[in-house]
């Protein structure tokens, strides 16, 4: 089930920033008192009470003519427009302005969830006028203060009651996938050629495909998926139309909505830094990865070209060590036809299940053979692993102390429970937790 969404929107200067840098705990929207100074969406994750979301932080919706008004108003409503719940923030300083009245009659339109919060409420005299703000018709406004973060819970209690269930999403019983990649690589290619038709667009432009395009077919083995087109990611700085802007966030959405997903890679330009930024966004978001190097027909080939491309994979991927690489061709239709049983198989491992006492019996073994480092004379000491997650498989180690878990021990645990179980194509969590 994918993540629900949260857009916090308001005129400009209002403390939206501040309160998103709160949220997420990271300082990463700028905050300054100049307004307008965040002009497109920020995005990030945050989580409440053990419910994640993703979160947007929006330039302030300003309907006057100062330098980029216009683009800043197109990106808050597109967040809006992609966002489940709206938190509206205005200011307690300044109170109800003309400005928060025009943002109302836009937040009418969405026909989504909107809580109002009041930013700025910091001593007992702003609060007490909050109460001028139920002329904006949303109901009771939640005073909060961005600054010192007193009122954000009551608010985010409010936030997670409209989430919604996405039931609809639960009776989808086909593999989801996505293709994800560096404009132009080829990835719409690659679905009309296992659809056998045009479903979308193709062109040597960049940037062709704007949008997420959802499609489903049957294997020959009678198992659906559903596969999504995505537009190519870019650098955010070399991110310049809006609808382009649109297709970013579409595309995460995907992401975060997929079972498997497949970075497309192409074959006649080689590996470059963005295709590494762009598959640090699956890997980050737990999803079962397939490298596709597609346009491999392109290549004057020895024997040694497959070799060596793979092992510039493996080292400039090194976080994806567990992703298998397919080289096909959508021209040629090249390999294609391995695509869905792959597809399958890395599903099946981002699902598995391991019973308790056999992975115990693997982790011991693992103990027997290089015994647990020690620091500062303590001897790391584990005690019982379970899995208590899927998709990704995720295991909780039960030891005396985490911080005796050295990265590198952890990292030869998951070796050994890899080689010990497949995992092909699947990240694998590892966490250690004091038994108590």
């Amino acid at each position: 089930m994918a993540n629900p969404t949260v857009a916090i929107v308001g005129r400009p200067n209002v403390g939206k920033s501040t309160i998103f840098n709160r949220l997420v705990g990271d300082r990463i929207s700028i905050v300054e008192d100049t307004p307008g100074v965040t002009r497109d969406r920020i995005y990030s994750s945050a989580e409440w009470l053990g419910r994640h979301f993703n979160l947007i932080d929006t330039g302030g919706i300003d309907l006057s003519d100062q330098p980029f008004s216009v683009q800043i108003t197109e990106q808050a409503e597109i967040a809006i427009d992609e966002a489940d719940v709206i938190v509206f923030l205005a200011s307690a300083v300044e109170g109800v302005t003309d400005e928060d009245e025009q943002v109302a009659k836009i937040l009418y339109r969405a026909d989504k969830p909107v809580l109002l919060a009041v930013n700025k409420a910091d001593n007992p005299e702003q609060r007490q006028q909050i109460y001028d703000f139920y002329t904006l018709g949303f109901g009771d406004p939640y005073p909060i203060s961005g600054a010192h973060g007193t009122g954000l819970g009551d608010l985010l209690d409010a936030v997670v009651k409209e989430f919604p269930t996405d039931a609809a999403n639960d009776e989808d019983d086909s593999i989801r996938f996505s293709l994800i990649g560096r404009p132009n690589v080829g990835k719409s290619s690659i679905v009309n050629a296992l659809l056998g038709e045009d479903r979308v667009i193709v062109s040597d432009v960049s940037g062709t495909t704007r949008d997420a395009v959802n499609t489903k077919f049957t294997d020959p083995d009678g198992d659906e998926f559903t596969m999504v087109d995505t537009a190519g990611l870019r650098k955010r700085g070399k991110v310049y139309e809006n609808t382009e802007r649109y297709s970013v966030m579409r595309a995460m959405s995907a992401i975060d909505k997929s079972d498997v997903v497949l970075v497309v890679l192409n074959a006649e330009e080689g590996i470059r830094e963005q295709d590494k930024h762009v598959a640090g966004y699956a890997h980050e978001a737990g999803r079962a990865i397939i490298i596709v190097v597609n346009k491999w027909d392109t290549l004057t080939k020895d024997d040694y070209t497959m070799a060596n491309f793979e092992a510039e994979i493996r080292d400039q991927f090194q976080y994806l060590d567990y992703a298998p690489i397919v080289y096909v061709s959508a021209k040629t239709h090249q390999r294609l036809d391995k695509l869905p049983a792959l597809i399958k198989q890395v599903n099946e491992n981002h699902r598995k299940r391991i019973k308790s006492s056999t992975l115990n019996d693997v982790i011991t073994d693992a103990i027997a053979t290089t015994p647990t480092p020690t620091q500062n004379g303590r001897r790391l000491r584990v005690y019982y692993v379970t899995q208590v997650a899927i998709q990704p498989p995720t295991f909780v180690f039960f030891v005396n102390d985490p911080e005796l878990m050295h990265f590198s021990y952890q990292r030869f645990l998951e070796n050994q429970i890899r080689k010990a179980f497949d995992f092909t194509g699947t990240p694998i969590h590892l966490i250690p937790r004091q038994r108590k």
